[in-house]
């Protein structure tokens, strides 16, 4: 894929989606349907949530689990009447679509549909207006990680209240071939609402700054979704699940590192693979960092020992052979205030 870091500019496109509306093109993404009358029991002890509660028209942020508990890929899951809708970052289609594969119920169907399948993303205050202004359905009934089902140009289109920046916005899934039109349309139907084309380089400063892992940076195989902070997503309740056991011992005795935010309170950015030191002791390691559009503050989330993980406590990054000094910060680094 070619993709486009940015379009104006990194600043004003992070900008437009905090206070306006941005537009992101993200048909990289893959989308995989798994149904079938097996669908649901093969699913499920496949992923780290409980898809037994989904019902129709609901989403569920969800891990995929390897055989020990590593995560395989961060994905979306949508409830659809004859199964399910996963959608999966863009490096892993083949491999997600191997493991499911593998796992593969008898009355179960794994179907990899990205190929024919965009997604442009609406995102930022002004989503909604631009949206209602295109399409006839009541969207703001829709309530957060739902969706629905509608037409555009005599083509399917799939509607859901999601996103990657914080802000309220929808994610739309529709075949290739009516995907440039409603680009276009959006474009005229937000103009006076301020909207703006955001690329890759804006979409990795709104997640970072509201906390949203990455995978591939704070979320790999080799790392467990306790380790990285996600327990919440983890249904211990299920009989049986991926890798629970290892999981199951990890809530009982503690994780050996967790994934942290960090301010810096000096100058510099702190990149992926950069060190994190407690005084003169090594204890881990950044995976993402930016300067914060929005606060202006040097920000960074890595892993560190579970003992350093609080609060409050002051560690240093190793910036090109600098200590420069951060401090530990609980939540987001950004408060969002959605209508």
């Amino acid at each position: 894929w070619e993709l486009p870091i940015q379009y104006s500019g990194i600043l004003a496109e992070h900008n437009c989606v905090r206070n306006q509306v941005g537009l992101f093109d993200l048909s990289h993404m893959g989308e995989i349907i798994v149904k079938g009358k097996d669908s649901l029991e093969m699913l499920n002890m496949l992923v780290s949530n409980d898809l037994s509660h989904l019902t129709e028209g609901q989403i569920q942020y969800n891990l995929l689990l390897g055989s020990e508990g590593g995560i395989i890929d961060d994905i979306l899951v949508y409830r659809i009447p004859d199964g399910f809708f996963l959608v999966v970052n863009a490096a892993n289609i083949a491999k997600d679509k191997q493991w499911l594969d593998f796992h593969k119920k008898d009355e179960a169907e794994v179907m990899d549909v990205s190929a024919e399948t965009a997604l442009l993303a609406v995102q930022g205050p002004n989503a909604l207006p631009v949206l209602a202004s295109v399409f006839s359905e009541q969207l703001v009934d829709i309530p957060y990680y739902s969706f629905i089902n509608s037409q555009f140009s005599n083509a399917w289109i799939r509607i859901s209240r999601t996103g990657y920046t914080g802000e309220d916005g929808f994610e739309l899934y529709l075949p290739n071939k009516t995907a440039q039109a409603l680009w276009h349309q959006l474009l005229v139907a937000g103009e006076s609402y301020g909207i703006k084309p955001v690329g890759l380089g804006a979409r990795d400063t709104l997640r970072l700054e509201v906390r949203m892992p990455l995978y591939g940076q704070e979320l790999r195989d080799d790392l467990t979704p306790l380790e990285a902070g996600l327990t919440k997503f983890v249904a211990f309740e299920k009989p049986e699940f991926m890798g629970k056991a290892r999981l199951v011992q990890q809530n009982v005795d503690g994780v050996k590192k967790r994934l942290v935010g960090m301010r810096l309170l000096g100058r510099g950015i702190a990149r992926t693979g950069y060190s994190i030191y407690h005084n003169d002791k090594e204890i881990g390691e950044i995976t993402s960092g930016s300067i914060s559009p929005s606060t202006g503050h040097s920000i960074a989330l890595g892993y560190v020992t579970r003992k350093y993980a609080r609060a409050g406590m002051k560690i240093t990054v190793i910036i090109r052979n600098k200590r420069v000094e951060a401090e530990i910060i609980k939540g987001r680094f950004l408060s969002i205030n959605k209508k």
